[in-house]
């Protein structure tokens, strides 16, 4: 085998960036092979828990509310007329149950309606099934029993679907004890960086004892800074393999009474920095004293702060020589001309792909870390050398002026004269090659030329 050749000219395309080694995380995973493509699968989505707070002071038991819904795997098939079964007999003496309007009952069943069943399930899925549920008159704390489903739906390869039978269920317990809620944020939109904005807390009780006092944990994104310094937190920064973060952990000994809101004595404020884009400060909350909070799903909020800039994504491509038989390299790039940095802190996914075509003529003999082989359709490729097409996969985040290289190693099997390859900068996330952000879309594809005449 003949040594790496001496001569690997420059990177193509202007990149002002430093280089900076971004770690990889999050490979692009190979496209469906198409026998799963011709399968689906329905499933129902319910929680799988649910505490029913008595009334505080002897007072009539609280409601709550709880969502079911209906999704499905493949977006291949439409999946409609939507049929959940719910059976409510083993919670006979623990809890009542209201049924909603798209609910037809008949005893301790029901049927309800789902006219259009999504691909979509997890935290952004709205239920279309909501029944009411509070503790039964009489029913002590401790007391339990189970909601359980069925579902069966319109279309899939087969024409109908069926959920996995005895595979979705809910325990409804009876208890007591403080319940924490957060008051909901309303995103902010459109702020200039170095601008300060006031995000609101109100914390209010609605389970039926007091809580002694609470701990709140408070985390903001890289481009915001939190203003206020509370006595009553700590503060530290995290980094390194994961995105740089502000941390804050409150305890405030404020007693809440069932029923009480507490809101901060002085607002809550935050600067967003010169690199901020899209900014969360994300806020927890737990009773005090180790007491059990009766329902977590409101412990929870984000407030969303999304601010007018700009991140200059580029991508580089690569031009080299060689003779037949001999190997070269083609060092690959992307960087972040800022002024923002980006972070997909909700999703994980990386924050670009380099997506690299390879010329005619040559042979990839060795992949860089974080690529993975495709075919030229971008399907899967089973072997990670020769492959036609690249993905190389960016980190969830990147700071302003931060670059990452991607040297590949081409064998050279038949010279052909401008041999070219086309590197293209794709989201990371569900496909598409748009960045709103970027505002010089022009340097996000590149060429790699091989052995190119002196007038290409």
């Amino acid at each position: 085998m003949r040594p790496l050749s001496a001569r690997r000219t420059a990177r193509l395309g202007a990149c002002v960036a430093a280089a900076a080694g971004l770690l990889t995380a999050g490979l692009v995973a190979p496209a469906a092979a198409s026998a799963e493509e011709q399968t689906d699968q329905l499933w129902i989505q319910a929680p799988p828990e649910q505490n029913l707070p008595l009334g505080s002071g002897g007072g009539a038991p609280q409601s709550r509310s709880l969502g079911i819904g209906l999704y499905h795997d493949n977006d291949n098939f439409t999946v409609t007329d939507g049929r959940l079964s719910v059976d409510i007999s083993g919670v006979a003496g623990v809890a009542d149950v209201t049924w909603p309007d798209n609910c037809t009952p008949s005893g301790t069943t029901a049927v309800c309606s789902v006219p259009e069943v999504p691909t979509t399930g997890g935290e952004d899925y709205t239920p279309p099934v909501n029944l009411t549920v509070r503790a039964a008159d009489g029913a002590a704390a401790g007391a339990h029993g189970r909601i359980t489903y069925a579902a069966v739906a319109t279309g899939g390869p087969s024409g109908t679907l069926e959920a996995p039978l005895d595979s979705f269920d809910t325990t409804l317990t009876v208890a007591s004890g403080p319940d924490l809620s957060l008051g909901r944020i309303a995103p902010v939109k459109d702020a200039l960086p170095g601008s300060v904005q006031t995000v609101p807390f109100t914390l209010t009780n609605k389970g039926s004892e007091r809580s002694e006092g609470f701990t709140a944990t408070l985390s903001a994104s890289y481009g915001l800074d939190l203003v206020n310094k509370y006595p009553e937190c700590t503060y530290r920064t995290t980094g390194g393999d994961y995105a740089p973060m502000t941390h804050a952990t409150c305890t405030f000994d404020q007693i809440l009474e069932p029923g009480d809101t507490y809101t901060l004595p002085e607002p809550m404020r935050v600067a967003l920095a010169p690199h901020a884009l899209a900014e969360r400060l994300d806020i927890s909350v737990k009773p005090g004293n180790g007491a059990t909070d009766l329902a977590n799903d409101d412990n929870y909020t984000i407030a969303a702060l999304t601010a007018v800039n700009t991140a200059d994504f580029a991508v580089e491509g690569a031009r080299v020589t060689g003779e037949a038989g001999e190997t070269v390299t083609a060092e690959l790039g992307f960087c972040n001309n800022g002024p923002a940095w980006l972070g997909n802190l909700g999703s994980g996914d990386p924050v670009a792909n380099v997506d690299f075509t390879v010329p005619e003529g040559v042979t990839v003999t060795s992949v860089p870390a974080g690529c993975e082989p495709r075919t030229l359709s971008g399907g899967y490729h089973p072997q990670r050398t020769g492959a036609p097409r690249y993905v190389c996969s960016l980190p969830y985040w990147t700071l302003p002026d931060t670059a990452r290289s991607f040297p590949f190693q081409l064998r050279v099997d038949r010279v052909v004269p401008d041999a070219t390859g086309r590197v293209v900068l794709t989201s990371g996330g569900p496909g598409g090659t748009s960045f709103p952000f970027d505002p010089k879309p022009e340097n996000n594809t590149a060429k790699v030329v091989v052995n190119a005449t002196p007038e290409a």
